[in-house]
């Protein structure tokens, strides 16, 4: 049974309310999701960046529609108790509003409970349309890893003040558009901190701050797979590339010797 009672639309805004924090972690897959659906993470996201860390890519935009979607399913039919979040991919929802709706329909159907969509600039029209179709939208800001050609680099955004009043604006606008979330990436802390407490609705950081409304960290960087990815938000939990490579080593050494399978994991005739 999961640790932690699966979450609905409404308990977001409790939770602000009740200023208890909430986790997400990114998933991909359905073995990593069997162990999430036992712990107390509230809520999962299959994010875009599966083109990354599952994939091989060097960024998010080699994702598609269909990449999303058979992670989801994954993830899906593994943690039925947890929320999901799908990622809108890279361009998905910038074909026209009928190309866009059926990117939705297809995360949805795969077993999202929302979609996140990064932006709020152009897509206004549309997040309005999801809304009122019924469809949950978690807004993303700030370094938002889609537009990582436009901003020359995975930086931290909103430094100036020009630039934070245009955050805190788009940030607000998410929220009148009906989200009832928003993810900030990669912004100072005071200006996190500043719309988190303007806002109704949750904000979860990454790279934003302690003063937000919760946390997410992708799960290969938290379990401490690439040892050689160390943004400054980042806090390792386990040293997960050593280990691994540890058991496997171990497997090796033991079939090398001859002492794998022993007698008792073997079969007898």
């Amino acid at each position: 049974m999961p640790k932690t009672k699966k979450l609905t639309v409404p308990d977001f805004k409790s939770r602000k309310l009740s200023r208890e924090k909430l986790v997400m972690v990114t998933c991909y897959d359905s073995s990593f999701a069997r162990v999430l659906e036992e712990s107390t993470v509230d809520l999962l996201l299959v994010g875009d960046s599966a083109a990354m860390t599952m994939h091989g890519h060097d960024s998010t935009i080699q994702a598609d529609v269909e990449m999303i979607a058979i992670h989801t399913m994954a993830v899906a039919r593994a943690a039925p108790n947890k929320f999901l979040v799908a990622d809108l991919p890279f361009l998905a929802i910038r074909k026209g509003m009928l190309a866009g709706m059926e990117a939705i329909e297809r995360l949805v159907k795969a077993g999202a409970h929302a979609v996140k969509i990064e932006g709020i600039r152009g897509n206004a029209e549309l997040v309005r349309h999801v809304t009122e179709s019924g469809i949950p939208v978690m807004g993303h800001l700030g370094l938002t890893p889609q537009f990582v050609n436009a901003f020359g680099g995975m930086k931290v955004q909103a430094k100036s003040a020009e630039e934070q009043d245009r955050l805190l604006a788009d940030a607000l606008e998410f929220e009148r558009l009906g989200a009832f979330s928003l993810v900030l990436e990669c912004v100072p802390a005071d200006i996190a901190k500043k719309i988190a407490a303007a806002l109704a609705i949750p904000v979860i950081g990454i790279g934003a701050g302690v003063d937000v409304d919760g946390q997410v960290l992708v799960l290969q960087d938290l379990l401490g797979f690439n040892p050689g990815f160390k943004p400054k938000f980042l806090r390792q939990y386990l040293n997960g590339y050593e280990q691994f490579i540890g058991a496997f080593d171990r497997f090796g050494a033991d079939v090398r010797a001859g002492t794998y399978p022993s007698k008792e994991e073997s079969y007898q005739g």
